[in-house]
C-alpha cells in the first residue's frame, strides 16, 4: 500500500543551505514528491502543528523557532514511507543519530535537528491537512516506479 507522509525542512536546514541535499535523499530512496511549499509559518499554524506539546517547557521555544525563518513543507509518497522516512531522518537528537542519517549529518542539537517527519500514518494525515489542500497534492506516474517494488 502506498502511504503519504509529511516532512518539513526546518529553519536551520533552510538557513544552512541543505534543502536540495535533503530532498535528494528521499528522491534517491525512490519516494515520490506529491507536494511542496516554501512558506513562512505563522503563529496559528505553528501552535496547531505542535498542539500536542502545549503546556510543556519546550512548546513556546519550538513555536518561536519554527516561525523564525521559512520552512519547506512537503508530502512524500511511497511504500512504507512513514517508517522509512523516519529511518532516513535518524534519531530526534542528532547526538544519538546514525552518522549516515539526515540528522546525523546535518543536525546540531535536539532543537536544531533540520527536519520534522510524521511519526504515524494518522499524524501524517493530520499534518498534511494543516499545510496542504487536497488539490495541492499531485498524483502522477514517476518513470522507474515499476523497478522499485512489486
Amino acid at each position: 500500500m502506498m502511504e503519504k507522509t509529511f516532512l518539513m525542512l526546518k529553519p536551520d536546514a533552510v538557513q544552512r543551505g541543505f534543502v536540495g541535499e535533503i530532498i535528494s535523499t528521499f528522491e534517491k530512496k525512490g519516494f515520490k514528491l506529491a507536494g511542496m511549499k516554501f512558506i513562512q509559518v505563522d503563529r496559528a499554524l505553528a501552535e496547531e502543528h505542535y498542539a500536542e506539546h502545549k503546556g510543556k517547557g519546550f512548546f513556546e521555544p519550538t513555536v518561536e523557532y519554527i516561525m523564525s525563518s521559512p520552512v519547506v513543507a512537503m508530502v512524500w509518497q511511497g511504500k512504507n514511507v512513514v517508517a522509512l522516512a523516519r529511518e532516513l531522518m535518524g534519531a530526534t537528537n542528532p547526538a544519538n543519530a546514525n552518522p549516515g542519517s539526515i540528522r546525523g549529518r546535518y543536525g546540531m542539537d535536539i532543537s536544531r535537528n533540520v527536519i520534522h517527519g510524521s511519526d504515524s500514518v494518522t499524524s501524517a494525515e493530520r499534518e498534511i491537512s494543516l499545510y496542504f489542500k487536497p488539490e495541492e497534492l499531485v498524483e502522477y506516474t514517476k518513470a522507474g516506479d515499476e523497478w522499485l517494488s512489486e
